[in-house]
């Protein structure tokens, strides 16, 4: 579970009906900012735990990223429903992933909470998320390019918002987001910029 600060980042609202469309044109516009030749892979890191409504987002995304991303040469997903990615087991996933690949660039994908008018935004930015920082806990941070779901209120009592945040909201969330980076992923490889 993240913490949304101040950082530019650009972001859309869920009951916008053309969510995913609009999710996946800022998603090829950042990609096609800072995602160069000089990196060898793209790796979905996608941090949350199955335990909890309100931080599956991660593994929701990762579950439905999973299975379409497999066609695409050189593209990871890390963090799904059957392996989650979470506190636990964060920096021996990311040290893994820099282990075994040779210049990951790394989206990472995470739950988070925020002030009450901003619930229901998917963000997406440059640079590392802070995973955990949403419930006062110190993770590395990771990632350049971040994607985040604001799920409910932060501020206080984070882990019973968490287990009370709507499922329904959460998996629109997962919705938009996993149908946005699939249709940016099929145009960015029709177009030859990831090869």
């Amino acid at each position: 579970m993240s913490l949304l600060t101040t950082q530019t980042s650009d972001s859309i609202h869920i009951d916008n009906t053309m969510a995913a469309i609009d999710f996946g044109g800022l998603f090829s516009k950042y990609i096609e900012e800072y995602y160069s030749s000089s990196y060898q892979e793209l790796v979905f890191l996608c941090i949350g735990t199955d335990r909890s409504t309100g931080d599956a987002l991660g593994p929701l995304v990762g579950h439905k990223l999973e299975r379409p991303l497999l066609k695409h040469p050189n593209v990871y997903v890390y963090g799904t429903l059957e392996e989650p990615v979470h506190a636990k087991n964060l920096k021996e996933q990311i040290d893994s992933i820099y282990d075994n690949l040779k210049n990951p660039f790394i989206v990472a994908i995470d739950a988070c909470l925020g002030r009450v008018e901003r619930v229901g935004y998917i963000t997406i930015g440059h640079g590392p998320l802070n995973p955990g920082a949403g419930v006062n806990k110190q993770l590395p941070s990771v990632g350049n390019l971040h994607i985040m779901g604001i799920v409910n209120l932060g501020g206080y009592m984070e882990y019973m918002i968490l287990q009370n945040t709507r499922l329904q909201l959460v998996m629109k969330m997962a919705d938009a987001i996993s149908d946005g980076i699939k249709f940016s992923m099929w145009k960015l490889h029709k177009e030859k910029l990831l090869s």
